[in-house]
């Protein structure tokens, strides 16, 4: 048919659309898994790229490639690199494990294109071939592992650790600002002693800046590649320097260091840099997740909830119930994290999967890893953009205060433990204050008990507990 070609691999002639840059492997492959529509994301398919343009420039240096064919399968990388070829990455995620699927796309796709710039004929595998020119010193077995860590570490960089850094930012914004209001704190959803609303704010900025820390662990992890250890990590058929040089090279673009592991047999068979990195997005989204619902919790109301926070109003909240407003922008951020956390459930199915020298659910794991990354990164700056930037605090919270039963907490160190008790039961029975109760039931002072109760000296350590003279 016109509209299609004759290409050929090991097992045989097949045919492929005619215009198509991918070749007969990767039609094997479309047929073999017509599983559903998930592909690789545009930062893995840039990752792949990157290692293919890098491979090239080495093999020339090191005169495993003929420097014409080297520079157009560069060109062709490039392209790859920058997303004008992603409609010629077809093959389903749900594939072989290894991916060499997609490792063969690749390989055929910058081929075909190599061979377009130097005037030849697609399918014809001349001057350009696949697999003795585009994945020189390489296999799927080295190349897919590789090009998943450093598409989680570039996106890591680039998306998810500036979110975080924004939102750090605007809480502790927002926890300079509120620092003035004291409010009831809570434990077990029950009252507790007073706390600054400042201090809250301050709580989960201090999650978000740690977030950060445990990403730059991961990175440091995903930095260490399998590159080098073709099929089993013994790294047959593969020049000693190529994988140091072209790390080198990958690390210059990328203005991030990255370096061949010095254990390839740990590296290309198991996913376990993979695993620790989903972990550590793991717990981010489980930091997001206590963020937004005790956001969303301090802003419930705005009646008969809590109340302490006022937060943005976006959308009308309900179809039947006329001037309803929901905490809809948390509640997205905090379906992303329930996503994530699944997502990192499939990654440690997918890092258990490793089999003597090769672990078989590469391609899944890297699909639930790059969606975890994105999804949060996306999430978090659309949280702190439409609901963390304009919260603004209620006088609910400072109401309460002197209504809270655990501030005679700071009367125990005064009267004993159980004397403090009977105050808070019996001004929970009454009605009253503990500042009333204790009024009656102590020899203190109208002075001392402002001096014992007073809720900002018990949001400062080292303010409260000593005996009042007298």
């Amino acid at each position: 048919m016109a509209n299609q070609r004759i290409e050929r691999d090991s097992m045989g002639g097949l045919s492929v659309p005619a215009n198509a840059y991918y070749g007969a492997q990767t039609m094997r492959a479309v047929r073999n898994f017509p599983i559903s529509d998930l592909r690789f994301s545009r930062r893995f398919i840039r990752a792949m790229g990157l290692i293919k343009g890098a491979a090239a420039s080495v093999n020339v240096d090191l005169g495993l490639l003929d420097a014409s064919l080297a520079e157009a399968i560069q060109l062709a990388s490039e392209e790859v690199i920058d997303g004008k070829l992603d409609s010629e990455f077809v093959v389903d995620i749900f594939q072989t494990g290894s991916g060499t699927s997609t490792n063969m796309n690749a390989n055929e796709v910058i081929a075909n294109r190599a061979i377009e710039m130097l005037g030849g004929t697609l399918g014809s595998r001349k001057p350009v071939h696949p697999n003795d020119h585009v994945n020189i010193g390489q296999s799927s077995n080295d190349v897919i592992p590789t090009a998943i860590q450093i598409a989680a570490l570039t996106a890591i960089e680039d998306e998810l650790i500036p979110a975080l850094a924004r939102l750090q930012t605007a809480l502790e914004r927002q926890a300079a600002e509120f620092m003035p209001i004291i409010k009831t704190g809570r434990t077990h959803l029950q009252d507790a002693t007073p706390i600054r609303l400042g201090q809250e704010f301050q709580g989960w900025a201090g999650q978000a800046e740690r977030g950060i820390r445990r990403l730059r662990h991961a990175q440091s992890e995903l930095a260490e590649v399998a590159l080098g250890g073709t099929a089993v990590g013994t790294g047959i058929n593969t020049h000693p320097e190529f994988a140091g040089r072209v790390c080198q090279r990958l690390s210059r673009q990328l203005g991030i260091r990255v370096h061949e592991t010095t254990n390839h047999f740990q590296a290309q068979s198991t996913l376990d840099a993979v695993v620790e990195a989903s972990g550590s997005i793991r717990t981010v989204a489980i930091s997001l997740l206590k963020i937004a619902n005790d956001i969303r919790w301090m802003g419930s109301g705005p009646r008969a909830g809590i109340g302490e926070l006022k937060l943005p109003e976006v959308q009308p909240g309900s179809s039947i119930m006329p001037g309803k407003v929901n905490p809809v922008i948390a509640e997205a951020l905090t379906m992303v994290c329930a996503q994530v956390i699944g997502n990192d459930t499939t990654v440690c199915m997918a890092g258990a999967s490793s089999n003597f020298e090769l672990n078989v659910m590469m391609p899944v794991a890297a699909h639930n890893l790059l969606q975890s990354i994105s999804l949060l990164a996306s999430a978090t700056n659309n949280f702190v953009t439409q609901c963390v930037n304009g919260i603004e605090a209620t006088a609910h919270g400072p109401a309460m205060v002197e209504r809270g039963l655990a501030i005679c907490t700071s009367l125990a160190p005064i009267i004993g433990y159980d004397a403090a008790a009977d105050i808070a039961k019996e001004a929970a029975l009454s009605g009253r204050t503990v500042r009333e109760v204790a009024s009656e039931k102590t020899s203190l002072s109208v002075a001392e008990l402002d001096e014992i109760l007073d809720p900002a000296k018990m949001t400062e350590p080292g303010l409260t507990g000593a005996p009042v003279a007298g």
